[in-house]
């Protein structure tokens, strides 16, 4: 069982790993026994690999690590070598005649790109496979070792290269190292770009990687959004860790694909050969558990595999099973966080859900939530959310409001706004004193479906928020195209208000511009009163945060509502008289 939260980006597969040949062996035969003056350069152009006849043909000059140039010394000639540099660079295959003198027959060569530098098949005038011929028998190589999406090489052949490298590991440096790379959030962009984007991604991912590749390294694709590195000869665990490192910082930079600026991180697992496998499929999961690990500790970040890792897997996966029966068995609760208008009104509370499990206790959402979406089980989770929250508030006063969070999978399952109206319907509530609240991650693209779904519940009535404005993809199109009736500041920019300048004029910025377009503004995470006197004084028209009331159970929620004022309130006018 793979140990990864989520099966994101499975879609975009590459071919299957079931063939009746390896790719070494095929490439061994084809090299042997091809008619075809076939060879294959590096990216430092050097031989790596040689059919048999081109040996014959050119004697000594053929030989692993000879230069392109010793061998084809057309293509340092003006006329042949911008046209090879283009191939070279990831252009398309072409034909290049070469020079000759008159006494000599022409030749031509075909030149075309693998996933670490370039292969040419020479053809002369007096025999030879046409070019066509040529094209189809060079793709039938190529596909047989490598990923058609990312030309790095692909399952198969990264079955074959870990069992190698682990056979003949020894001597002083014994340990083959091999890294497991996962794109972080990349199902986010399948799921809201399409699958275009996402092999997109996947392309400039590859390239990315190969970039941070040393001599002794060679990456392959293995299946969706992940990638694997095997690394031999070298100084270990520290030039993993390096490579790991310089991985990680590779993808902290955005991907622009279509105009958009994606931050899509790696996670990546390590282990070494033979000290935690001995073969190809124990290393594998070894290194699989350590991204697993990755993952938990919040990704875009590496980790080695080590025992214990083991045992907070087999937690992981308790944890799965208990919380598909958590809802049933009455586990699952919701919390009410008060939402606070200067000076002291409560005008509502945000509804929380919490997991209290019988053998463990209380479980984070952050820990739980990711567990429920990967498994699918957030319909039926976020259908039950929404209703007991509409109960709840029925037995407030009717001027307070109730918002609940929606996560991604709930918004784009395509039944959202029919289930909000049921159960509407079903409580009796008013449409306008539930909220919903939404991320940015849900709306990367201005399709039809979600503007639709968006204005549907805003002519039921329905508040729309978007959550943690200013992280993840901000974009002032967001508050054009789509119709909110509340923005959240997320709290990373209420931390440091009393300090930070930068901080102060993003706020205020924010402040004035949903404002001059209508929109509500609530601030998240305010934990001083320094806090909200700033955010008073800017005409912040909303305030949540521990400071102003902690999240209180459901009939904690009356007492709270009953004070007058309620201690967060009295802490606001005691801001308020001190500006």
């Amino acid at each position: 069982m793979h140990p990864k939260a989520s099966g994101a980006g499975k879609e975009n597969e590459g071919p299957s790993s079931n063939a009746a040949y390896t790719a070494e062996a095929l490439l061994a035969d084809l090299l042997a026994n091809t008619t075809e003056l076939l060879s294959f350069y590096n990216r430092d152009f050097r031989l790596t690999h040689y059919a048999a006849r081109l040996k014959g043909m050119y004697g000594g000059l053929v030989a692993q690590g000879a230069a392109i140039w010793d061998i084809y010394p057309s293509f340092l000639d003006s006329r042949c070598r911008d046209e090879f540099l283009r191939v070279f660079q990831g252009g398309s295959p072409a034909s290049i005649n070469l020079p000759r003198s008159p006494a000599e027959s022409p030749r031509s060569v075909f030149v075309f790109g693998t996933a670490n530098g370039v292969g040419i098949i020479e053809s002369r005038a007096h025999g030879g496979r046409s070019a066509a011929e040529e094209r189809e028998h060079v793709v039938l190589l190529h596909q047989a070792t490598h990923d058609v999406l990312t030309g790095l090489q692909n399952r198969r052949r990264f079955g074959e290269r870990l069992q190698q490298a682990l056979a003949v590991i020894g001597g002083p440096k014994p340990k083959a190292a091999l890294l497991q790379i996962d794109l972080d959030d990349f199902k986010a962009v399948n799921d809201t770009l399409g699958h275009g984007a996402g092999d997109t991604l996947l392309q400039l991912a590859a390239g990315r990687i190969r970039d941070a590749l040393q001599d002794g390294e060679s990456a392959y694709r293995y299946a969706g959004d992940e990638f694997a590195v095997i690394q031999l000869g070298k100084e270990q665990p520290a030039e993993a860790e390096r490579l790991a490192g310089s991985l990680v910082d590779a993808f902290k930079e955005p991907f622009v694909i279509n105009g958009i600026s994606l931050f899509v991180g790696s996670s990546i697992g390590i282990a070494f050969g033979p000290e935690h496998g001995t073969d190809g499929e124990q290393l594998m999961k070894a290194a699989d558990i350590a991204l697993y690990a990755a993952k938990t500790d919040g990704r875009g970040c590496a980790r080695t595999f080590n025992r214990s890792m083991l045992l907070l897997l087999e937690q992981r996966e308790n944890l799965r099973r208990s919380l598909r029966t958590a809802l049933e068995r009455g586990e699952l609760y919701l919390e009410y966080q008060p939402l606070i208008r200067p000076p002291s009104s409560v005008i509502g509370f945000e509804a929380l859900l919490r997991w209290r499990h019988p053998e463990v206790g209380i479980i984070p959402p952050s820990v739980f939530i990711p567990i429920a979406e990967a498994d699918g089980l957030m319909d039926e989770i976020g259908r039950w959310v929404l209703e007991q929250a509409c109960r709840q508030a029925l037995t407030w006063p009717s001027s307070l409001t109730v918002a609940v969070n929606l996560s991604p999978a709930q918004f784009l399952s395509g039944s959202l706004t029919d289930t909000v109206a049921q159960i509407v319907d079903a409580v009796g509530i008013r449409a306008d004193r539930l909220e919903l609240e939404i991320t940015e991650t849900v709306l990367l693209e201005k399709t039809i479906d979600n503007i639709d779904t968006l204005n549907t519940l805003n002519v039921l009535g329905i508040r729309i928020s978007l959550d943690d404005f200013g992280t993840y993809y901000s974009s002032l199109s967001y508050l054009k195209n789509f119709p909110f009736d509340t923005l959240k500041i997320d709290q990373y920019f209420i931390t440091d208000l009393e300090t930070d300048l930068k901080s102060q004029t993003i706020v205020r910025s924010i402040i004035n511009l949903a404002h001059g377009l209508g929109i509500s503004v609530t601030a998240e995470g305010v934990e001083t009163s320094a806090q909200a006197r700033w955010l008073i004084k800017e005409n912040c028209d909303c305030l949540q945060g521990n400071f102003l009331g902690r999240p209180l159970g459901a009939e904690a929620t009356s007492d709270f509502v009953r004070r007058s004022p309620p201690k967060g309130g009295r802490a606001m006018e005691e801001s308020n008289r001190a500006l």
